[in-house]
């Protein structure tokens, strides 16, 4: 039987074993899937007076302008978001002292503080209208988070890359700019699409301060009594679709990760091999 370094290669038993952990498992999750099911339909959810709703035109327009006003509000956010972090970033890994206990003090505090509080903050004491309020706490929130996703990025390339930018006599915002922060990018990329990801999710906060997005809309079916309440086929409709969205937003990243590595900058150069050069002065071979 071969081994690795890390493990050893299961062998027949094992295998067995294994194969029947799958199997087992796979049926407990039917098992409950199906258990599911079953209770929806017994509490009368796939009842055609619940469904009705979605046949209607007005029904399908209001939903579609919440997931319209759901996208806008998130690439808003998703944008300013990043602006904020890599600003704030910079400002953390300032030489200047009081430039970084700026940087530190507000992405602390924004951190810390819950992202509904900051909501509510802006469009009740501010008297901000719905959208602005809602993306400035998902900016607020979401920048301090990739403002430290943005610094472990950069402090994870290898210090002598730093070292060797600067003894080619670059200054540090070339060193940022052309050395650490590109290399940085492909340790950043998982944290940052995760937190974009939260950052789309956070946008149903808004229907709290009566913005208009698709868990509002939702919302406004659910509560329908002419339609006995259709809770559960409004959640079956709604959160697909959002999942839907953040697996498109993975999707992306993986893209841009794929492009990244085939990129003509960060692939390797073939060097041609060494031959003999021209005999210096004074320099006398036998």
């Amino acid at each position: 039987m071969t081994t690795t370094a890390l493990y050893d290669v299961p062998g027949p038993r094992t295998k067995r074993r294994h194969r029947l952990y799958g199997v087992v498992s796979t049926l407990v999750l039917l098992a409950l899937l199906g258990w599911i099911v079953y209770r929806l339909v017994d509490t009368g959810q796939f009842e055609a007076v619940k469904w009705r709703p979605f046949t209607y035109e007005g029904i399908q327009e209001l939903l579609l302008k919440g997931l319209g006003n759901t996208l806008k509000a998130f690439a808003i956010a998703a944008g300013l978001s990043l602006a904020l972090g890599a600003l704030l970033a910079a400002g953390r890994l300032s030489d200047f002292r009081v430039v970084r206990w700026l940087a530190t003090l507000v992405v602390e505090f924004f951190r810390a503080m819950p992202v509904l509080v900051m909501i509510f903050f802006v469009f009740v004491a501010l008297e901000v209208k719905p959208l602005p309020a809602l993306v400035t706490g998902l900016t607020l929130y979401n920048g301090s988070v990739l403002a430290e996703v943005f610094r472990a990025g950069v402090n994870a390339v290898e210090r002598g890359q730093r070292e060797a930018a600067f003894s080619l006599g670059m200054r540090k915002t070339q060193v940022m700019t052309y050395v650490l922060v590109p290399q940085g990018v492909r340790a950043m990329l998982p944290a940052i699409i995760s937190q974009l990801v939260v950052a789309l999710k956070d946008t149903s906060l808004g229907f709290l301060i009566t913005y208009e997005e698709f868990l509002h809309a939702g919302k406004l079916i659910a509560s329908n009594l002419d339609y006995d309440l259709p809770f559960i086929p409004v959640v079956l409709v709604i959160s697909p679709i959002y999942i839907g969205m953040c697996m498109l937003l993975s999707g992306f990243a993986n893209w841009v990760a794929r492009r990244q590595r085939r990129s003509v900058k960060t692939e390797a150069v073939e060097v041609s091999r060494p031959e003999p050069g021209t005999l210096l002065p004074g320099d006398h071979r036998p």
